[in-house]
């Protein structure tokens, strides 16, 4: 598919995997990251957590690039209405897994587009994944490759992560950080994408 867009387009993170997400539009754009302190943020709710996060890190780069238009996101990971942040350490990372080992979680995404005038839209992408019932030695040996620690929740779905999974309900590419599908969906609503 080929999407074109008259948008100077900006994507606030750093994420290669939400990097590689956003390049599936074939539309040209930068990557400007925010300096905000993400904790700063209180909530009541995960999904209000999650869409103050990316509000933040989006508003903050928008007023670096005035009239262009910003994407900004921030992924969680919840569990029992806990959110479970990236692991600090090797111990945290390990009792996240085994939290999440043998249950069901939520991965929330949320996305935040600030269009060149100021508008701005969000919106919360919610994914259940279920883990399959490894073993402390599959987590142990996991966290020492040292992916967890970028990563909410401490896995990467996209990574060797994966072999934690039994199965997900819902969008995929939202668990990698992204939720391309609603997104595209939503930049044409907005009339900021074009096929």
């Amino acid at each position: 598919m080929n999407f074109t867009t008259n948008e100077q387009l900006v994507l606030a993170s750093a994420s290669p995997r939400r990097k590689e997400l956003l390049g599936m539009l074939g539309v040209p754009f930068v990557v400007h990251t925010s300096d905000v302190e993400e904790t700063s943020v209180q909530a009541d709710t995960p999904q209000q957590y999650v869409k103050e996060v990316a509000l933040l890190k989006t508003r903050d780069v928008a007023v670096k690039n005035l009239g262009q238009l910003i994407i900004g996101a921030d992924t969680i990971v919840v569990f029992e209405q806990q959110i479970l942040h990236k692991p600090k350490s090797h111990e945290e990372a390990i009792r996240h897994l085994i939290k999440l080992a043998n249950n069901r979680h939520q991965v929330m995404t949320a996305v935040a587009i600030i269009q060149p005038d100021g508008t701005e839209t969000t919106f919360v992408e919610e994914t259940s994944v279920v883990f399959k019932n490894v073993s402390k030695a599959l987590i142990e040996a996991y966290v020492q490759t040292g992916d967890p620690f970028d990563k909410a929740g401490g896995y990467g779905i996209q990574t060797s992560g994966a072999l934690l999974v039994d199965r997900i309900e819902g969008d995929y590419n939202n668990v990698v950080g992204l939720p391309i599908a609603t997104l595209v969906q939503t930049l044409l609503t907005l009339q900021l994408l074009k096929i």
